[in-house]
């Protein structure tokens, strides 16, 4: 009995063996969040006091910006050979040879990350120049990379729009997915005449519950899971528009409010609505109804590309009472990232066809004939021609297209009366 009790003890010490790898492999997934420039660093400085479970940096060429480092953020100063510990102002050109001077020391701080989220604030020097770089030698890395960037306020220029621009065609290249959160959304957000830091802060923790929203469904497991595999499959991908929302709603009205509120984020200027990867998690205590369940995931199919694949997961947690909190994210949305550009007609100097029709036709020119010599034979004396003006040539050619026309009538005629005219006129 003793050897039987003994030889169970073992199996289970086996069985316990094999399964743990996976709870491992779980547990080891790293997710990075790098803020790359002085405005990404103040998100992610802020971020980090929220959330849990993934390392976050703040990167920046500005010895300064990094002078008071923030609770559980890494500091890494790159480029000081190239600004000299200073910023880059509006040289993106600068911020990009910063990157590439520390290019090995980069590597170190994304090399062993699952997943890396890049943040920038396009439209300046550092964030502009050196995202890019972060992005390439991640990918190069073999990780999954999805960027968070800001478009510059209106008044802030079209040079600095046109900067953003510019540096995001360069990162599309080298990430699996990016959104893109419009300044100009805040007027939307917040009274205008509420504090700018305030303002910016309200951003940071609307942006806070979506990041915290994404890393909670991939390390808590759910009566339906999901896992980092089905992150992967949303983010196969280069260069997708993706959505990322988060949202908690309680009292009689939650499942419409948590409808209207995760498809509607107020960070974008854009939804979800041509998606062609779809993943979702609905979370909430034990009374989350099968109803509620089904309610919110029609919402979502509906406006997912047809034949979309959509992962989607449902997650109990006893602290959230009477309240449910869905996670969205997509990808491949159908949206114009930049307004285009009205470009002017440029009118050519001709006429427009109105004015054209008022003016009389001009005068055909007259062409001077060139007369050119005869060519004889040896021995035949070559008589010059004389030139003959225009009043004789007309002449001429209305003799010769008088011959031509008797000729036509005599040919139109009847064979019968043509032989009958011919006789008469032997006669």
């Amino acid at each position: 009995m003793a050897e039987k009790t003994k030889l169970r003890s073992e199996i289970s010490l086996q069985r316990g063996k094999k399964e743990s790898p996976e709870i491992e492999k779980l547990k080891t997934i790293k997710i990075k969040v790098i803020g790359i420039g002085g405005g990404a660093g103040n998100i992610v400085s802020e971020i980090a006091s929220r959330l849990k479970k993934a390392s976050f940096f703040s990167a920046d060429t500005d010895s300064q910006a990094l002078m008071k480092p923030p609770k559980g953020v890494g500091l890494f100063q790159f480029g000081q050979n190239i600004t000299f510990g200073l910023g880059t102002g509006m040289k993106p050109e600068l911020g990009e040879t910063a990157a590439k001077e520390d290019r090995e020391r980069i590597k170190k701080i994304l090399k062993g990350a699952d997943l890396c989220i890049f943040l920038a604030t396009l439209g300046g020097g550092v964030g502009s120049g050196a995202a890019p770089i972060f992005a390439e030698i991640s990918k190069n890395l073999g990780n999954l990379n999805y960027g968070i960037f800001t478009l510059p306020f209106g008044f802030e220029g079209k040079k600095r729009m046109e900067i953003a621009k510019n540096s995001l065609g360069k990162l599309r290249q080298n990430l699996n997915a990016f959104s893109l959160i419009e300044n100009e959304r805040i007027f939307q957000i917040i009274e205008r005449r509420t504090p700018l830091k305030f303002a910016l802060s309200q951003i940071n923790k609307i942006l806070a519950e979506a990041l915290g929203g994404l890393i909670e469904i991939i390390y808590q497991p759910g009566l339906i899971n999901i896992d980092f595999a089905d992150i992967r499959t949303i983010f196969r991908g280069g260069g997708k528009l993706a959505y990322l929302n988060a949202i908690e709603a309680g009292g009689e009205n939650r499942t419409k409010e948590a409808i209207g509120n995760v498809l509607n984020s107020p960070l974008y200027s854009y939804n979800i609505q041509g998606a062609k990867g779809i993943l979702f998690d609905i979370a909430g205590d034990k009374n989350l109804a099968l109803v509620e369940v089904g309610e919110i995931s029609k919402s979502i199919f509906e406006l997912g590309e047809r034949g979309a694949k959509i992962i989607f997961g449902v997650s109990e947690n006893k602290g959230r009472k009477g309240k449910i909190r869905v996670t969205l994210l997509a990808t491949g949305c159908r949206s114009k990232i930049f307004p285009e550009e009205i470009s002017q007609k440029k009118y050519s100097k001709k006429a427009p066809p109105s004015l054209k029709l008022r003016r009389a036709r001009p005068k055909k020119k007259i062409q001077k004939v060139k007369v050119e010599e005869q060519k004889t034979e040896p021995g035949v004396e070559n008589t010059p021609q004389l030139r003959k003006n225009a009043l004789q040539l007309k002449k001429e050619a209305e003799e010769a297209e008088r011959e031509l026309v008797e000729k036509e009538k005599f040919w139109e005629t009847p064979a019968l009366l043509r032989q009958k005219n011919q006789n008469a006129g032997n006669n």
